[in-house]
């Protein structure tokens, strides 16, 4: 047998250790540190400080500083589990009496820097389980041991420690990765503070939760947290307050109300999709909201779904039951078949369409689109403005064809989509392959020829992509697409998905040119998502500032004094018979007040009125975007309006 030797060595053997290397990837795709053992003929290629996966090996280790800081500062303390996440990292803590203040991170944060100059190396070991359970069961870290004992057996246990000896060193159960030592961690900050359940079950103890993020530079930090505070500006549910949009109430809790603002900017964004689908070849069906539990028996939605869904149960069938929560996914699990079900995907109704009657090769593929309106049961700790609701409305699409045609199809889908989110200044977009998921219908081998066949289209569109292993629907795998804001923030938006499962499911099938009958695949696919989420990802991105042909008011007109008025109605009134979206104020308030009160409208122009421009015929003219453009006559800015008005192609 060969001797294993550590990373650090073969690195070094490579000329490759320099001081911004922090681990390394094998060529099994394993992300290690360089304390960890390996072949010699292992493959690997080094990962440094700045790359995206060695930030987040700073950050993993940073959460170690930052639980040994803790467990100095407040003895007693025991500690759960601490990872990085996207954007930093946290760690749960079972502190005793209050939970951790301001003041508290602020004395966090200078203990770990102590720790973070002594420079230090993160030690890896390798012990036994009983080993382990001994180790934390004498520190009397109970929350370790019991993940120790769920660990399964024969796995490998590695501890990880830090600190200059017996007496200040620091350890954890944790399989890594982690930096060299202490001393790469240089630019910390400690966040907020939030509750959590014990593995999120809240049957268990209410922990405390510390955040945090960390960067190789000081640099990096500032440019981070001043994104940060730039998001709490830009945050949707704030502008959709200010911008008078949509609100929340506790009668329809995590389902929003539209105002008139808000409600013309949601319709212009379902007609800009509809509009689309007249040259991409889709036609638009209406289905119903409620069915009998049956079809979703059928597509697998009660076995797999049923905890999302909201159920429609008489009175007597609730006493039956012994329900207590009306409404709410699986309240009468004994009574699956009995109450009717709103629809949380239109996949099944539209299943039930093209199995009405008798179909054609011809006919294929068939491209049918529904903005029929969603209902999904979700937790009340995932709900979040828009971007995370119980009702809601997908431009939702599915293609019906033939095995043959499939490429072809996910390739056209991905130029749609693909020139969608470039008329919205969306260019930065990341393709996830979701795989099979433990939960999930149908024959490996039809997994297999889905999760192909995703694959060989984005190859065919020479689109990069990662997969995510396990993230598919239950029906089949998916593409998804994570598209990056102004503030270089991710959000998964849209989707693809193949599925041979439904139809064969509903025994669905098509006449080929053999005259034989035979199975149709099923490609799901959203290009916004839901509209309610794009929405919020969309007013984030722009900050309120919506492109003239989205704006729900173009322009405001302003008059100097109350002299100017009726001119002032008479130009609005011109504005309007051209179709344009034109308000105004005609308030006794001074001319400064009013462009205040404007600028906080986001609206992309305002006209100003007094009497040289009565007299002249004109409009003083302010951009939101450009700044000022001064006067120009009233058909020479209608006609730019009127150009700034049409949806982008």
């Amino acid at each position: 047998m060969t001797d294993r030797i550590p990373v650090r060595e073969l690195v070094q053997q490579k000329g490759l250790l320099d001081k911004d290397v922090v681990a390394v990837k094998t060529g099994e795709g394993k992300i290690v540190d360089l304390h960890t053992s390996v072949d010699p003929t292992t493959t690997f290629e080094v990962i440094r400080a700045n790359d995206k996966d060695g930030i987040q090996v700073i950050r993993h280790s940073t959460a170690h500083v930052m639980a040994d800081a803790v467990q100095r500062l407040f003895p007693g303390t025991k500690v759960t589990i601490g990872p990085a996440i996207e954007d930093g990292f946290y760690y749960d803590f079972d502190k005793p009496g209050s939970g951790f203040t301001d003041e508290d991170l602020a004395k966090i944060e200078k203990v770990m820097a102590d720790i973070v100059s002594k420079d230090t190396p993160f030690r890896r070991t390798i012990v036994t389980r009983q080993e382990a359970l001994d180790r934390f069961a004498k520190m009397g870290e109970t929350f370790k041991v019991e993940l120790i004992q769920g660990f399964p057996e024969g796995e490998e246990i590695s501890v990880y420690e830090h600190g200059l000896g017996p007496r200040d060193t620091w350890l954890d159960v944790c399989s890594g990765p982690h930096v060299p030592s202490t001393g790469f961690l240089g630019a910390v900050k400690l966040t907020s503070v939030a509750g959590a359940y014990w593995r999120g079950d809240e049957r268990n103890p209410m922990l405390q939760r510390i955040y945090g993020t960390a960067f190789p530079t000081k640099e990096q930090l500032d440019e981070h947290l001043r994104l940060i505070e730039e998001a709490k500006q830009r945050d949707h549910r704030k502008l959709g307050k200010e911008l008078d949009l949509f609100f929340f109430d506790q009668v329809a809790p995590a389902m929003p109300f539209f105002l008139p603002r808000g409600a013309f900017v949601y319709n212009r964004l379902v007609d800009y999709v509809r509009n689309l689908y007249t040259t991409e070849g889709y036609e638009e069906v209406i289905t119903p909201q409620a069915f009998d539990p049956k079809l979703f028996r059928t597509s697998g939605h009660l076995g797999n779904y049923n905890e999302n869904m909201y159920r429609l149960f008489t009175e007597d069938l609730l006493e039956e039951g012994g329900a207590t929560e009306k409404g709410a996914a699986g309240v009468v699990p004994h009574l699956q078949d009995a109450g009717f079900g709103l629809k949380p995907m239109n996949c099944p109704s539209h299943c039930v369409i093209f199995g009405v009657r008798k179909r054609s090769y011809r006919e294929l593929p068939w491209r049918v689109a529904d903005f029929g309106r969603l209902h999904r049961y979700e937790r009340g700790g995932v709900v979040h403005g828009l971007s995370r609701v119980r009702t809601f409305c997908q431009d939702d699409a599915h293609i019906f064809c033939t095995r043959e045609q499939v490429p072809a199809e996910i390739e056209k889908f991905l130029k749609f989509f693909y020139n969608v989110y470039k008329a919205f200044s969306l260019d930065k977009i990341d393709i996830r392959l979701a795989t099979r998921p433990e939960k999930r219908i149908g024959a490996d081998e039809d997994w297999d020829m889905s999760e192909r066949a995703l694959k060989e289209g984005l190859e065919r569109a020479g689109l990069p992509f990662e997969i995510s292993p396990g993230e598919g629907a239950f029906y089949g795998p998916k593409l998804e697409f994570h598209v990056q804001d102004a503030l270089k923030r991710s959000w998964q938006l849209g989707t693809m998905q193949y599925d041979p499962n439904l139809p064969e499911r509903f025994d669905l099938a098509y006449t080929g040119e053999d005259g034989k009958d035979h199975r149709p695949v099923m490609l799901h696919r959203a290009i916004f998502g839901t509209f309610e989420r794009f929405l919020s990802v969309y007013l984030e991105h722009c900050a309120g500032n919506f492109p003239t042909w989205l704006a729900p008011t173009q322009a405001i007109l302003l008059t100097v004094s109350d002299k100017s008025e009726e001119y002032g109605r008479k130009v609005q009134e011109a504005l309007r018979a051209r179709g344009l979206r034109v308000d105004a104020d005609y308030s006794a308030d001074k001319l400064g007040a009013k462009i205040r009160n404007a600028r906080l409208m986001r609206h992309p122009y305002m006209l100003v009125v007094g009497p040289k421009d009565a007299e002249a015929g004109s409009v003083s003219v302010r951009s939101r975007d450009k700044g000022e453009l001064g006067a120009m006559p009233l058909e020479q800015f209608a006609q730019q309006l009127l150009a700034e008005s049409q949806p982008p192609r």
